[in-house]
């Protein structure tokens, strides 16, 4: 039973938690700086002479480079888990439905036994 956007508590909202933001852009930060440090050193082993400018171009690609694949990781966590609450969310509500459905059909079923509404008894 497909889910109308009426019968949800609360408007649908792709946006994760603060904390799993958090640990995302700390992922990312992490990445960046192991970047640069490996782009500097692996510059740093392969150069000769006393010049630091190819040291910190290695840093900074490596820093880029590393981020931006750290970066497109976490978008896509985030993607599956909003799609995976949004999924557990609909599957409650289909629970929640499908008992409500079958307690009606039960106290119509006894209703027509008895002859009576289920709001005339009383």
């Amino acid at each position: 039973m497909p889910v109308v956007e009426s019968q949800r508590p609360h408007p649908v909202s792709a946006l994760p938690s603060v904390q799993a933001r958090i640990l995302g852009f700390a992922a990312i930060i992490v990445a960046g700086i192991c970047g640069a440090l490996i782009g500097a050193a692996f510059v740093h082993v392969q150069r000769t002479g006393s010049w630091g400018v190819p040291e910190g171009v290695g840093g900074i690609v490596g820093a880029l480079v590393a981020a931006g694949g750290v970066a497109i990781v976490v978008v896509l966590v985030m993607r599956a888990m909003g799609e995976w609450k949004t999924i557990k969310e609909d599957r409650a509500l289909d629970d929640v439905t499908g008992a409500a459905i079958a307690g009606a059909s039960a106290a119509a079923a006894a209703a027509s036994e008895d002859g009576r509404r289920p709001e005339d008894r009383s």
